[in-house]
């Protein structure tokens, strides 16, 4: 395990499956549309194990279809599930005391996630998030997304923090990757979707159990 930053001046984090538990929703969409269509729906473990890929590879648990026709799917699909964007969606245990501690220490905290914009803003501000995250990067924000470092730079600079002075966090090794390359102090968490990977393997500086324990790695104080 590599030590944190002495003085970290922010913290990034991926979204669904780092700071949300996104996965209900974005199923019950999918099953809203397999009835719409008349298609079986999958089950839910199918769904949240694939959830960090994002919209296509979820509409493939019910879909085994080229990526063109999985496309030509995706806005009804979309669409379905804006309407039930907070439903089920809850902070994990411990995110909220997380947050509020990074900001009584003064340090900015902030997004980067590979989910489109209109969902994402629409999703912070019925957590309530809009106003306190210092930065929050989407999937369409740039040309590119994660795992390339340039979300996380663009991060680091709207929330004017150094790179080697914050710390990223997320729940796939594509967060990982993003986060290393972009020369910030990487954490990867038990607690989200994994994409059915190991976070022991992909190369992040720490790996943590739970919330509480990212906290007292940071130097915070949250009561579990």
């Amino acid at each position: 395990m590599k030590a944190p930053p002495a003085d970290i001046e922010g913290v990034l984090f991926d979204l669904d499956g780092t700071l949300l538990d996104s996965a209900p929703d974005l199923h019950a969409a999918l099953v809203a549309y397999c009835a719409e269509v008349g298609a079986p729906a999958p089950e839910y473990a199918a769904v949240r194990n694939v959830v960090s890929r994002g919209s296509r590879a979820i509409l493939r648990c019910a879909f085994d279809e080229s990526d063109e026709v999985l496309l030509a799917r995706m806005p009804r699909y979309l669409e379905l599930y804006q309407g039930m964007l907070a439903m089920h969606t809850r902070p994990f245990e411990g995110i909220a005391s997380l947050l509020e501690n990074i900001e009584s220490r003064g340090q900015r905290w902030g997004i980067v996630t590979n989910k489109p914009g209109f969902l994402t803003e629409e999703l912070i501000a019925r957590m309530d998030w809009d106003l306190r995250a210092s930065a929050v990067v989407c999937g369409d924000t740039l040309p590119v997304k994660k795992p390339d470092p340039a979300p996380v730079l663009l991060a680091c600079a709207r929330a004017s923090v150094a790179p080697a002075r914050c710390v990223f966090v997320g729940d796939d090794a594509r967060d990982v990757e993003a986060g290393r390359a972009a020369g910030l102090y990487t954490v990867a968490v038990r607690w989200g979707y994994l994409d059915g990977g190991d976070p022991d393997h992909w190369g992040a500086d720490v790996v943590v159990d739970d919330p509480y324990q990212l906290a007292s790695l940071l130097g915070l104080q949250v009561a579990a």
